[in-house]
């Protein structure tokens, strides 16, 4: 994989823990995602 696209794909990752993280349990819950979840979700997202 080349350099930009590792970043890229680290940055995509970074970002949707991120926001993810925002929501409080009840948002996460209605999306049907618990907490331990986003890191997984944050992986299929690159």
């Amino acid at each position: 994989m080349n350099p930009i696209r590792a970043f890229r794909n680290w940055r995509m990752y970074n970002e949707t823990v991120r926001e993810l993280n925002k929501l409080n349990a009840r948002q996460l819950s209605d999306l049907g995602i618990s907490r331990g979840d986003i890191e997984r979700i944050a992986r299929k997202a690159i």
